[in-house]
């Protein structure tokens, strides 16, 4: 840091297990990417390609180098897994990932209906290949899945071999985890940690008000996901209390001025 302050949460040093943020790249360019790393490669651990843009992306193997030289691990976003399987092409998105040489894949079934014991399936399959991401939820608002079915489904997949388990929200905050308002299910988060590890999930939060309900109810070392590259830094503030949000949250005694 640039300079000293007392009373700072401690966060953990990379790589991370806890106090992972996960940055959502929605079509950055490759001088947009030397700018968002330029201040912000410290405070990512890892990038994901959202949703299929990786099909779209022009120079993708160009990209995927940059992120790699300046030291940051990506994935391509589920959705891009759901477009394989959805059409008998699996074996087709395996050849994908030793294409493009990456090391993650994310696994999910919120735009399609699959069967929980085949995702588990191929979350098996494909840990032999890459460390693995799942995501649970739906990404239709109407479909609200019952907390013992999140913690079911969570643990099943971790079981089956993912690294960690992604709480759904959408690169909008407005589904999965939280209401329409972007408001928290804060009975079914806390639900969810009574069985699985918070050490363990991903919490979608691209909302501020989202980043904040989580730092204040799990500490500064929670995992964040699909946080928008422009709000890294401001992410990293709430975690370490110099923003207004979170400014008290982490003084051990108020003090008077």
């Amino acid at each position: 840091m640039n300079y000293s302050l007392k009373e700072i949460p401690d966060r953990t040093d990379k790589p991370r297990e806890t106090g992972c943020t996960m940055a959502i790249d929605k079509g950055l360019s490759l001088r947009e990417i030397e700018d968002f790393l330029s201040v912000g490669s410290d405070f990512v651990d890892i990038v994901k390609l959202g949703w299929g843009t990786s099909f779209v992306t022009p120079n993708l193997k160009e990209k995927l180098n940059l992120y790699r030289e300046l030291g940051i691990p990506t994935y391509f976003g589920g959705t891009l897994f759901e477009a394989f399987v959805v059409r008998n092409q699996f074996e087709d998105y395996i050849k994908v990932l030793e294409k493009y040489d990456m090391e993650y894949a994310e696994v999910s079934d919120g735009s399609i209906e699959l069967d929980h014991d085949i995702k588990c399936d191929y979350i098996n399959k494909l840990s032999e290949y890459v460390t693995v991401l799942s995501e649970v939820g739906s990404k239709d608002a109407e479909k609200i899945i019952p907390p013992y079915k999140w913690i079911v489904q969570m643990q099943a997949e971790l079981d089956a071999g993912s690294w960690k388990v992604i709480g759904e929200a959408r690169e909008s905050g407005t589904v999965g985890l939280f209401r329409s308002s972007g408001e928290v299910r804060s009975g079914l988060v806390e639900e969810i940690l009574t069985k699985i590890p918070f050490e363990k999930i991903i919490w979608e939060a691209p909302q501020k008000a989202q980043q904040v309900w989580f730092i204040k109810l799990l500490g500064p070392n929670v995992n964040l996901g699909n946080i928008p590259p422009h709000e890294i830094l401001p992410l990293e503030t709430i975690r370490l209390g110099l923003r207004g949000d979170t400014f008290d949250h982490f003084l051990k005694t108020q003090k008077d001025i």
